[in-house]
Parts: structure tokens; sequence; C-alpha cells
């Protein structure tokens, strides 16, 4: 059997590298594709580098529009060489769609079976793409319990793989201890984000609203600041001027302890917010955008909120400063008060895990690896 995994960014490869394990453990299969360190840790080579994709929005993506363009046609022409059996396709819909739609336009009847991975947000903005991804899908999984309603094909619920695993068991103290970090001291987590653009236009604000909340404490807090490592320098740079102790975290295997070690964070809006919401970290969430994508998006978006934990819940859990809200002081004054009172949020976090999957017979990557391989017979 051949499965072609593709994913363009970091949440698509680790939802990649547990589908690949777990289909591993499943059939025997020769896989190749899309994807970064984490599915080719998994066994799956990545015909050129993901990182080319890790773009967001019209104004991002227009410079680099050609080079996009020329991987979308070298994935394309791949599974027209190699015929699989099956193609997954992960989140990054502008991408994966494209790809998916032009598959089954030109191999016709010889087009392999595809199924995405990571619902498109429907729910959230232009939810005629329900309707129009059918007509090029074969099936959908998706991580959230309220999204299959959304669809009118083959669709399952499978919950979200990174309730398995270490998130679950992710250990603060072991962080601290091995990082010099004392129990007794405040620890301020600083996530910006996968992009650079992302650590660009929010990076400097979240930094500042760290720095005015460590001003306030009698004793200046340590900054834990997990990141990829493609962004190392970057964060460095921007935390080079804090008087404190700061911790950046490449390694993917310290990312649940870094967190697990916060008393607080202040976070680029992302899935990074599910992880902290999932791990009970309290935190906020704030994004700015360039202002023409933002210009777009605003007019199509049709809920609430932005963070997801928000969104499942129906009310505002985490304090969310997006675009002309996302400013120093409000998100620093918003920051230390959770700081000093922690306890509500960390008790709405309560049912996260079990409504992504934590505690199940089957853990999602099983059951997202059964539902592609009932396509492939």
């Amino acid at each position: 059997m051949k499965i072609c995994v593709i994913a363009g960014e970091p949440s698509g490869d680790f939802l990649g590298s547990k589908l690949i394990e777990a289909l591993k453990a499943q059939t025997v299969a020769e896989f190749s594709g899309v994807g970064g360190p984490l599915m080719m840790r998994a066994g799956q080579p990545s015909i050129f580098p993901y990182e080319e994709l890790a773009v967001m929005g019209v104004a991002e993506i227009a410079p680099k529009l050609i080079g996009i363009l020329a991987r979308i046609r070298q994935t394309i022409n791949h599974i027209k060489e190699t015929k699989p059996d099956v193609v997954v396709t992960i989140d990054s819909p502008d991408f994966c769609f494209r790809v998916a739609k032009a598959v089954k336009q030109e191999m016709k009847s010889d087009a392999p079976k595809i199924v995405h991975y990571a619902a498109p947000t429907v729910w959230a903005w232009r939810s005629s793409r329900a309707d129009k991804i059918k007509a090029f899908l074969d099936g959908l999984i998706c991580l959230f319990d309220f999204e299959p309603p959304y669809f009118e094909f083959p669709t399952i619920a499978a919950g979200h793989p990174m309730v398995e695993g270490d998130a679950l068991k992710a250990d603060g103290a072991v962080f601290r201890e091995d990082n010099g970090i004392p129990s007794s001291e405040t620890v301020i987590g600083l996530l910006f984000g996968s992009r650079k653009g992302e650590l660009k236009r929010t990076g400097k604000i979240l930094r500042d609203a760290a720095f005015n909340v460590a001003d306030r404490l009698a004793t200046l807090p340590q900054i834990v600041a997990p990141t990829l490592p493609h962004l190392r320098k970057d964060v460095h740079e921007i935390l080079k001027d804090y008087r404190g102790e700061v911790h950046i975290i490449t390694e993917p295997n310290q990312k649940w302890n870094a967190f697990k070690s916060m008393d607080v964070a202040l976070a680029c809006s992302g899935t990074v917010g599910l992880e902290l919401a999932m791990l009970q970290i309290p935190h906020i969430i704030a994004y700015r955008m360039n202002p023409v994508t933002f210009h777009f998006i605003k007019r199509l978006v049709k809920v609430k909120y932005a963070h997801l934990a928000n969104i499942m819940a129906d009310r505002e859990i985490v304090p969310e400063f997006i675009q002309g809200d996302c400013k120093v002081h409000d998100i620093a004054d918003t920051a230390f008060n959770l700081l000093m009172s922690p306890d509500q949020q960390k008790h709405a976090f309560a049912d996260i895990a079990a409504r992504l999957g934590a505690g199940q017979k089957e853990t999602p990557s099983q059951k997202a690896a059964a539902f592609v391989l009932s396509f492939a017979k």
C-alpha cells in the first residue's frame, strides 16, 4: 500500500507524525509526501522543505506566490507519478485543497481517495466551503466534536492527537529543576507563534506586556519561551534586553514540561492556545495581522472568538487581544490579574482534555488511521 501524507506547518507536522505512527501499527505501507521533522522521524521523507508553505494571509502569500504555485505543481506531479492508494492532506487548506482539486481533475478515474485531516473552519467563516470541498474530498477527519454536522460526506470527529503521548504527563517541576528555576519563582511564558510574520507583528507587544508584568512583581520572574529552531535567533533578539533569566526552548521533548512550568502565559493566537488550555495554564492570546489581510478576514468571520476553548465553551474563558485591541497595557493588566487569581480560568479548562479525546479506548490517531484505511481498501 502507498500512502501520501501532506502537511504544511508545524501543527500539521505533529498531526501527520501521529497519524503515520498509527497507520504503521495497523498496516504495512510506503509513505511519501510533504512534512516536517516529526513526520520525517516517523518515517516519511518530504519531497521539499515544508517551511516554504508556512505563510498566512493575502499580503503574506503574494510575494511568495510563484514559489508556492511551483510547489503545488510539484506535489500534484508526485501524486500522479507515485499513484498512492490514498492521499491525506493536513490543515493548510490554501495549499492542500488546490492539490486535492487538481489531482481529482487531472487523474479523473485513476485519482486516489483523498482524506483531509483537520476540518476547515466553516463554522467560523466561508461556510460555503462545506459544500465545495465534497467535490474533491472523499473523507474528512475533524479534531473537535462540534464539527461533523457541518459536512454532508463521510466525516468523523477523531479528537486531537495532542492528548496522546507526553502532553498530559507534563511536569513543570522537572523543567524547573533541569533549568535551575526555583519552585518559589514566578515563570512567565511567552509564545510568539510559528511564523516570522507573527513574531514581527505581535512579538514585541507580547514582550513589552510581559516586561510590564515583571516590573510589578517584587521578585523578577523568569521567562520561558518555547519556539521553533528557525525562530530561535529572532526570539533571542527580541528578549535580549530582559533583566532576568530567559530560557528559549526549541527541543520538542521539553515543550510540554516547559508549558507546565508557567504560572501565566502570553501567547500568539493559534494552536498553542488550546494546548495551554488543555494543560490548565492561565493565559491570554493576542494577534496582529497585516491590515490588508485583516480587512478581508473581519468581513468573513462569523464567530465571536478566536480561541478554540472559547469557541467550545461559547464564552470568553481566555481573554483575547486581536488587532486593534492588541495593546501592551491592556494585555499586561489582564495577565497580571490572571497571575494573581488563576483559579477561575483553570476551573473553566477542566473538561477540555476529555472533549479532545483523552481517556478514551482508542486514541485520536488510531481513530484517524482506521478512517484513512477504510478508503484504501
